[in-house]
């Protein structure tokens, strides 16, 4: 088995940082990000409701291959988000119920992973936050290795670890981490300015006169 790990020295986030990201929806941080950042669709959550706000942790397992998940699951901090590259493929499923119970037990945060899982009704119950790019009961092979805490595309996104995951229905945004900071400000700004636009709309105001836009002439 050919596991590369990196050397990589976690810096936790603040709570009061983390608990000021955990009310900003990815779609938010998406939008002060230039509406970069974001993953693609095919990154869903297993169940409605679901939700992340984490630090990352990375892998990218060599196809059809899960033993370097096993080895990041048991390496992750309580909180983590265990962010899986794959390109994508739904073919074979890289985690399913026994791996989600180890890392569970060991505090995991969430997992995203542009691949497929398995044991989807078990993985639902278990209540840790699961997106992915798909299903199929095929399941891995172990053994032939991947790597660990690297930068890893996975849902048409790099992502480094110690970036911030945050995920909800609409899907995941990454949050560079060295945008926590100052990043959070106009997040929050933008929330605000967004419930001052509903309160207008609910008075009346069209989306046309909110966006400057104009009703054309019929011709």
């Amino acid at each position: 088995m050919a596991v590369i790990r990196h050397s990589f020295t976690a810096r936790p986030i603040p709570a009061d940082l983390l608990a000021r990201w955990r009310q900003v929806p990815p779609a938010i941080a998406g939008d002060c990000l230039n509406r970069d950042h974001c993953m693609t669709g095919r990154i869903a959550p297993l169940a409605p409701g679901m939700a992340i706000t984490g630090p990352a942790r990375t892998v990218t397992p060599m196809a059809g291959d899960n033993a370097a998940i096993h080895v990041a699951i048991a390496l992750i901090e309580p909180g983590d988000v265990l962010v899986i590259g794959g390109g994508g493929d739904i073919n074979i499923a890289l985690i399913g119920g026994i791996i989600m119970e180890c890392a569970k037990g060991r505090g995991i945060g969430g997992v995203v992973i542009d691949a497929a899982v398995r044991d989807v009704a078990e993985l639902r119950a278990l209540g840790v936050p699961v997106f992915a790019a798909g299903a199929t009961p095929r399941g891995p092979h172990k053994g032939f290795g991947g790597e660990i805490d690297a930068p890893v595309a996975c849902g048409d996104v790099v992502v480094t670890p110690g970036d911030l995951i945050l995920a909800d229905d609409d899907g995941v945004a990454v949050v560079p981490a060295a945008r926590m900071v100052d990043l959070i400000d106009a997040c929050e700004a933008k929330l605000a300015d967004e419930a001052a636009a509903i309160e207008k709309i609910r008075a009346g105001t069209t989306t046309v006169e909110l966006q400057g836009l104009e009703i054309p002439a019929p011709i």
